[in-house]
């Protein structure tokens, strides 16, 4: 994106992906250093335990409002995501997973709009990735391989019945690419983009109307609440995206671990 010039000689540099890389806030060196996304992270999980711990202390038999909420996050996540992807019978054993996947996924979203740390975790491609390789990708082939066997599980999802001879092996290659390398890269990359799309699009509306209010010519400083108003919309928008995502990872989560316990390919 190319800066804005106005005739007072004032220019606009727009925010970029280099915005992204914040500095520490203490500590020195690769390993040393503790950045705003790592406390953020660490926030997260401080704030859904505390959240459920406190919610749940005194269960009752007709729900106080933050134990409907809770309850009702729970529930969609055990029913609505673990149950409908991988199937009433094998589903419960993921719960725990599926649930701490989307809520935590969904919160480290929305700090993307909360005044102060407006800054989504997920926008650092690391923390995604981790999810997604570290943590979803052993899963779903671990249970895979122990329900069906490593011979018999490579055979489900390489070489299915049904799929004629002369295409067999471009079948395979491509499935092999997709189930073992290309599966949890766009499950990390998906939730990466539009939360780093989402974020910068608001960050340009935002410095934009600052910018044109301050430095802008008299007939050019009435566009700073136009570009406001749009970023105001923006955010709305993008707390929607941010819960979509937060779901998306979760239910495509939860249908690789199905796919893998499934009889058939």
């Amino acid at each position: 994106m190319g800066a804005l010039v106005l005739a007072e000689g004032a220019t606009f540099q727009p925010p970029g992906a280099g915005d992204f890389v914040l500095p520490p806030i203490f500590g020195s060196g690769y390993w040393g250093s503790v950045t705003k996304p790592m406390l953020l992270v660490v926030l997260s999980v401080i704030i859904i335990a505390v959240y459920f711990l406190v919610a749940t202390r005194k269960l009752k038999v007709v729900p106080t409002k933050g134990q409907f909420v809770a309850e009702s996050i729970y529930d969609f996540g055990r029913n609505n995501i673990a149950r409908d992807q991988i199937g009433s019978q094998d589903f419960k054993k993921f719960v725990p997973l599926i649930f701490s996947l989307f809520t935590f996924v969904l919160v480290n979203n929305l700090f993307g709009i909360i005044p102060v740390l407006q800054f989504p975790t997920m926008s650092r491609i690391g923390f995604p990735v981790a999810l997604a390789v570290l943590v979803v990708y052993p899963v779903y082939h671990y249970v895979g391989i122990k329900r069906h066997g490593l011979g018999h599980y490579l055979k489900k999802e390489l070489a299915p019945p049904g799929v004629p001879a002369f295409v067999l092996p471009l079948f395979s290659l491509i499935e092999f690419a997709q189930k073992f390398f290309l599966a949890p890269i766009t499950l990390a990359i998906r939730v990466f983009a539009a939360m780093f799309a989402g974020h910068l699009i608001i960050a340009v509306f935002t410095l934009g109307g600052a910018f044109l209010l301050n430095e802008a010519s008299g007939a050019l400083k009435p566009v700073s609440a136009v570009a406001w108003i749009f970023a105001i919309l923006m955010t709305f928008l993008e707390a929607f995206i941010q819960v979509l995502q937060a779901y998306i990872f979760a239910i495509l989560s939860a249908s690789y671990i199905g796919a893998a316990l499934a009889a058939e390919h």
